[in-house]
């Protein structure tokens, strides 16, 4: 390979997707209005992690809706199913409580190539599973067959998304605008890739290696590896927040620029080694240190962003959390990679 095989050769161009976002917000926010002064009333607007809408006294409900991605195609691959569920619950979960809402309740909708074919029942294994982990009743979902529309492989497509509601008082709600420089940036690790990155993932490893053949610098095969949940991380974020907690950001598709979410200014964080998945890919697609903390999430799943005073208190109560740096006033972020590398990203 001569040159670098970014995600947007993959086929995902993450510029192109901001751009959509935006345009799709625009239209969106035209109906926030019509449940101006009553219940549903939207509070805080939308483009966070999760939408909050009240729901009277001083009580609003977190909504979020999220997939799998095409993680699904490597289950197809292995035939095991009874992980990306797991993934499923995790993606919409985490995003909830990244506005300090604690998730209550949630529903899945499986598409499906051939219903013959598919093992459903396995994929809901996974999803209770995950569900039991956060701590979050499965109240209902919908299965479709649509033969004309998922197109998998051998007959096996299926596509999978949750959708998940949290419920958190008005004044306990994180946004990020409470974030200020010199607040410090504490990570919790991640499982690995999660569930993010793949289309990039599968076209550099698949070509080169057996999914079920053992290699040396994972100490495991690469399909265990690629399989691996996304983790849950309700239970470390709700230990911590009846103390002072200014961000929370799930780290996902776009990984750290996912912080603008958060605010305005810039953040400096120097970042622990990642798994060696994340090294592999590296080395088998020649991709530079940006590329990869633009895409991946590097070893760290999600990230608090709090006062200094109560550093110590986080580390304490999350043992396996570990502070990534600061804050800064300069509205760049700067990323110092595990290589030592310095990686800018700028507004």
């Amino acid at each position: 390979m001569d040159r670098e095989y970014t995600y947007k050769r993959a086929g995902v161009d993450l510029e192109k997707i901001k751009s959509t976002h935006h345009v799709i917000l625009s239209l969106l926010r035209d109906t926030l209005r019509l449940r101006s002064g009553k219940i549903g009333e939207v509070y805080g607007g939308i483009g966070h992690y999760a939408s909050l809408v009240k729901v009277g006294g001083d009580l609003c409900v977190a909504l979020h809706v999220d997939g799998v991605g095409t993680k699904v195609l490597i289950a197809q691959l292995l035939g095991r199913y009874n992980t990306v569920g797991i993934d499923c619950v995790a993606m919409c979960v985490n995003d909830i409580i990244c506005v300090g809402a604690e998730p209550i309740a949630f529903l899945d909708y499986i598409a499906v190539e051939n219903q013959e074919k598919v093992p459903v029942a396995e994929i809901v294994e996974g999803i209770v599973k995950g569900a039991k982990e956060a701590k979050v009743a499965v109240v209902g979902g919908e299965t479709a067959v649509m033969r004309d529309v998922i197109a998998g492989i051998d007959g096996l497509g299926f596509d999978l998304v949750g959708f998940s509601i949290g419920i958190v008082k008005k004044d306990r709600v994180i946004t990020g605008e409470s974030i200020q420089p010199g607040d410090v940036v504490i990570g919790l690790p991640s499982n690995g890739l999660h569930s993010n990155g793949f289309t990039l993932v599968r076209k550099l490893l698949l070509p080169k290696y057996d999914l079920t053949i053992y290699t040396d610098i994972l100490n495991s095969a690469l399909g265990e590896e690629l399989l691996k949940p996304t983790r849950i991380y309700v239970s470390s974020i709700m230990k911590i927040l009846g103390g002072e907690i200014h961000g929370l950001a799930h780290i996902t598709g776009g990984a750290y620029m996912k912080l603008r979410r958060l605010t305005k200014y810039g953040f400096k964080l120097k970042m622990p080694p990642p798994q060696p998945i994340f090294k592999l890919i590296q080395k088998e697609g020649k991709l530079s240190d940006y590329e990869m903390y633009r895409t991946f999430n590097m070893g760290i799943g999600f990230c608090i962003v709090a006062p200094p005073e109560v550093e110590r208190n986080i580390l304490e109560e999350l043992p396996e959390a570990k502070t990534l740096g600061v804050v800064t006033r300069d509205p760049e972020i700067k990323i110092e990679s595990w290589r030592g590398e310095k990686v800018v990203y700028s507004i």
